[in-house]
């Protein structure tokens, strides 16, 4: 804009995915209110990037908008809202919308069912789930492939049907990958079952020696059940193989610019603020029968040193720093690279605070409001 270059539709979906890619939320306004000053038509291009770019900053119902708003809607563009329907755990508007696209002499695609598959997944409907991924080729003429095979392994693995997950592998004729076996993985870390967990670790870490992650789930999971001396084999190779794990971050946007929190941080210019609150709202919680869960510090340390780390996870600092930089009561909204954990998935702040805060995480958004979470404690 400074260089007085003309923009198109494709530099605008270009930004608009930029900002979906991080969820810079005001950034992502700027942008729709200049493409709406310059009378852009909504095409599929553009219209779908701007259904993605609200999905992903935590808005499916402005998506829904921008999708009602297009003239005219291809399979991508009604996969897209599939989607955005599923980051969120709306899992019955997503079953809902492929009826609908269906009545529309839409012929749906793989990633139409991938889409439907991970909404499934994330809302616990397992029945419904099935149902999809056994008639995709006998209805729908889509074969599926290693992605629809990794969603089914998800849904049945949150849901606890760890055998039932790991026959459907055993069963399949095409190759798998890694994303298949980190299904199983994380579902074995939700359950705390390590003998499958150890059989999944061992294929992922001939498909991806490399991966540090890989070896800091299977981490995670001894170090949840007590087994202190497996930790310390798992963070050993670590070390030798020299992989480097991935920080996890967590990104709030205020005033037009991006914050960024890792865990116990004290570089950020208001840390003694945000530690003030911190203990501020500690002791609200504390009357409101907050119980710190040890469980997901994953260090063989005492226990009032496992709850001094759980107030500092990175996702506490930055909905903290959210709550002295910005005005009461309008909502908080923050971003995650990793996992959120079941502690700072803690329902109580929002109904302390009285303030919704939405959290997206690398799996999906969780909406808090009144002491309730959207995804109702499955995820």
């Amino acid at each position: 804009m400074e260089e007085g270059v003309l923009h198109d539709k494709v530099a605008m979906a270009t930004v608009v995915y930029a900002c979906a890619k991080v969820g810079a939320m005001n950034k992502a306004q700027l942008v729709h209110d200049y493409i709406s000053g310059k009378n852009f038509s909504l095409d599929v291009f553009l219209g779908t990037a701007m259904i993605d770019m609200y999905a992903k900053r935590g808005s499916v119902e402005s998506a829904r908008e921008i999708f009602d708003m297009m003239r005219f809607k291809n399979v991508v563009s009604w996969s897209a809202m599939i989607a955005a329907y599923g980051y969120h755990g709306h899992g019955r508007e997503a079953l809902e919308f492929f009826q609908m696209m269906l009545n529309c002499g839409i012929l749906s695609n793989h990633i139409t069912f991938v889409s439907l598959l991970y909404a499934c997944s994330h809302a616990g409907l397992v029945d419904e789930g099935r149902r999809i991924f056994s008639c995709m080729w006998e209805y729908y003429s889509v074969k599926p492939d290693v992605k629809h095979y990794t969603c089914m392994v998800d849904l049945l693995g949150r849901a606890g049907r760890l055998d039932e997950a790991l026959e459907l592998i055993d069963k399949m004729t095409i190759e798998k990958d890694a994303r298949l076996w980190s299904a199983l993985l994380g579902a074995c870390r939700i359950h705390g079952n390590i003998e499958l967990a150890e059989r999944a670790a061992v294929s992922l870490l001939e498909l991806e020696p490399d991966n540090p992650g890989h070896y800091i789930l299977l981490s995670n999971i001894y170090a949840k059940a007590g087994r202190w001396e497996a930790v310390a084999k798992m963070r050993e190779l670590v070390v030798h193989r020299r992989l480097k794990k991935i920080p996890g971050w967590t990104w709030i946007e205020v005033n037009d610019k991006i914050h960024q929190f890792g865990v116990g941080d004290t570089s950020h210019p208001h840390t003694r603020e945000i530690h003030r609150m911190l203990q501020v709202l500690s002791k609200k919680l504390d009357l409101a029968g907050y119980v710190p869960d040890t469980n997901f510090v994953l260090h063989d340390v005492d226990e009032e040193l496992k709850e001094e780390m759980l107030y500092t996870h990175s996702e506490k600092l930055a909905i903290t720093f959210g709550l002295i930089s910005t005005s009461e009561g309008t909502p908080i909204r923050i971003t995650k690279n990793l996992r959120v954990c079941r502690d700072c998935h803690s329902k109580l702040v929002s109904s302390i605070v009285q303030r919704e805060i939405v959290v997206r995480d690398a799996n999906r958004f969780h909406h808090f409001k009144e002491g309730a979470c959207s995804c109702a404690d499955y995820w």
